[in-house]
């Protein structure tokens, strides 16, 4: 139980990825971590959303809207996982406005605590606020190449890369590399 008393937050919005969410949960929390899934509420209680290969539900009950400063340097990370999660997270209404999550990953960066993960097409969550990445290394999918060039990102062709706070990993396949670097660097 390495983790105990760590706290890691994983956002979560439909399409996501079930074999990397249901890998996080059981791995996370095998090492005694208490692993929170956070989400935008939409003024709802609770949200189920669907995976994207088998469609599975899955219950989210807390949300990142309104966390003061305190609650957010309560956790040891704050993961962005693959599938469609970043692309659904970073809506807005006001386009003069950053959506709600990428404000929430915005104060996670300004946490030098903070392990930030991003896996997959979790960088797009980033992309209106390139200057989180911007000259730092990191991998993505390949789809996503160009995107971390134009951020101003540093790629490497690795399965997973660490920069300092970030941890990055290439797809959702690579999760179980991705969660055994992030539980080394908590240990």
């Amino acid at each position: 139980m390495s983790l105990k008393g760590k706290k890691i937050a994983i956002l979560m919005e439909g399409d996501w990825y079930e074999p990397e969410i249901w890998y996080y949960r059981l791995r996370f929390a095998e090492e005694g971590a208490e692993v929170l899934f956070l989400t935008r509420m939409w003024g709802q209680s609770a949200l189920t959303f669907l995976g994207h290969e088998f469609r599975a539900p899955f219950e989210v009950r807390d949300s990142f809207e309104g966390m003061d400063d305190e609650m957010l340097r309560s956790f040891s990370a704050v993961i962005v996982p693959a599938g469609m999660v970043a692309d659904r997270l970073r809506y807005t209404e006001d386009i003069d406005k950053l959506p709600p999550a990428v404000e929430f990953l915005k104060r996670a960066f300004a946490e030098k605590t903070i392990i930030k993960g991003i896996i997959c097409h979790g960088l797009w969550l980033a992309a209106p606020v390139p200057e989180l990445v911007r000259g730092r290394r990191l991998v993505v999918h390949n789809n996503l190449l160009g995107d971390a060039r134009n951020m101003g990102a540093e790629y490497v062709n690795e399965d997973v890369v660490v920069d300092g706070d970030l941890v990055t990993a290439r797809s959702g396949g690579h999760c179980h590399l991705f969660a055994r670097k992030i539980i080394e660097l908590l240990q």
